[in-house]
């Protein structure tokens, strides 16, 4: 069995990372896994980049553009079909389809002789062209009037009620032997939206649990320079200043926690932009920048007390999912799939969205509850174990694989 997986990127962002765990756990199985991807960061005889950009496809952007359609402009998806790595595979699997480089109209053509999975890691899919439609419900019943022109993939024009069209018929003309989403939040969604007529499945992503453990707190700390007897709190944002990570709104945590607690606590700062947050929160920072390394992230989690995750819109949340593996409790919003793995009195603390006053209540609550603590850490990491390991991720789409070839 082979499989060709097409994504944005192979190992650059939140779905290249689960997608490449995925990789992985299927080549230890002795599975022959591939990737198509626009954006190639690994030196791997198994990835390859996606057919170039062609000159007339210039030309197509700076009409459809106008019109408000950002990705069919690229005639050069089509030159997939010549690529070896796609007439040696038996499934596709596609990935994020949205960011420029990749036209879905392509779909069907794609997927006329070999059957396809499509793992939804956003709304985009099933949107007139948002990644995430925060409180519109508008893809339920067709979009139009869009009233989030200017979110990722921004738009210059509303042309969300045809897009949706145009992503309905070509569902509707697609090989699609099945959808996966990775939260219960979005299956729900999935089976409301122009994909309810492909059968929907519910594969959260794994991780590998070794890489990811609980590491001795002190020691940790040692390593990373932070004074003994501190509180530490962790954050962690590709851009801290992207709305939807909701930066702005741990800032306000932060700043309403009490004096006494802000004396005896370090932030960690995982990502780009900690500057702006360590000039106004009245908090000693530790500024990590951006960390890829799996071992060097399990030292940073396990050094944190808690995991701080102040999300508008999520999916999932593999960085959630890591401090969990790493045994450490997170506080996070009650949006999106973020549910699934923060749970109340067993995994951390869910604040209702937006209400920064609940947000600053579970940090306080959790630091002083010392018995509560250690519970939530034993949790945090049985969990991972039982319901996140790579092996179970790997199996369940083996297992989807082979029905789609039947």
């Amino acid at each position: 069995m082979k499989i060709l997986r097409i994504n944005q990127s192979d190992t650059s962002g939140g779905a290249a990372i689960a997608v490449y765990r995925l990789h992985q756990g299927l080549l230890a199985d002795g599975i022959d896994s591939r990737f198509l991807v626009n954006q190639v960061n690994s030196n791997s005889k198994f990835v390859d980049a996606i057919p170039t950009i062609k000159p007339i496809d210039y030309q197509i952007l700076r009409f459809t553009r106008n019109f408000g359609f950002n990705d069919i402009h690229r005639t050069s998806t089509f030159d997939i079909l010549k690529h070896p790595f796609y007439q040696e595979a038996d499934i596709l699997h596609f990935h994020n389809l949205h960011g420029g480089y990749f036209n879905y109209l392509a779909l069907p053509s794609l997927t006329t002789n070999k059957p396809a999975i499509l793992t939804l890691h956003d709304m985009w899919a099933i949107t007139g062209h948002c990644a995430y439609s925060f409180d519109c419900s508008r893809w339920k019943s067709g979009c139009g009037k869009c009233p989030y022109l200017n979110t990722y993939p921004a738009i210059q024009r509303d042309s969300t009620h045809w897009e949706w069209q145009l992503k309905k018929w070509i569902y509707g003309k697609s090989n699609l032997a099945g959808v996966v989403t990775t939260s219960r939040w979005h299956e729900e969604q999935a089976k409301q939206s122009i994909l309810g007529h492909i059968p929907i499945h519910r594969i959260p992503p794994g991780l590998d649990t070794e890489a990811y453990q609980p590491l001795d707190s002190q020691e940790c700390r040692t390593l990373l320079g932070i004074p003994k007897g501190k509180k530490v709190l962790l954050f962690a944002a590709v851009n801290l200043r992207d709305s939807r990570k909701g930066g702005d709104l741990l800032l306000q945590a932060l700043q309403s926690l009490p004096e006494s607690l802000k004396s005896e606590t370090v932030l960690m700062i995982l990502g780009n932009g900690g500057e702006a947050i360590a000039e106004t929160v009245g908090i000693p920072i530790s500024n990590l920048g951006f960390v890829g390394c799996d071992r060097l992230k399990s030292i940073i989690y396990s050094a944190a007390d808690l995991f701080l995750f102040p999300t508008r819109a999520e999916n999932f949340g593999l960085v959630v999912q890591e401090a969990m593996a790493c045994g450490t409790p997170t506080v996070s919003f009650k949006v999106g799939g973020v549910p699934d793995l923060v749970r109340p009195g067993l995994t951390g603390y869910l604040a209702e969205p937006e209400n920064i006053q609940d947000f600053c209540q579970g940090i306080v609550e959790l630091l002083e509850d010392s018995l509560l603590y250690s519970n939530l850490q034993e949790k945090c990491r049985a969990i991972a174990l039982e319901e996140y390991s790579l092996k179970l991720y790997t199996q369940r789409y083996i297992e989807l694989y082979h029905q789609a070839l039947k």
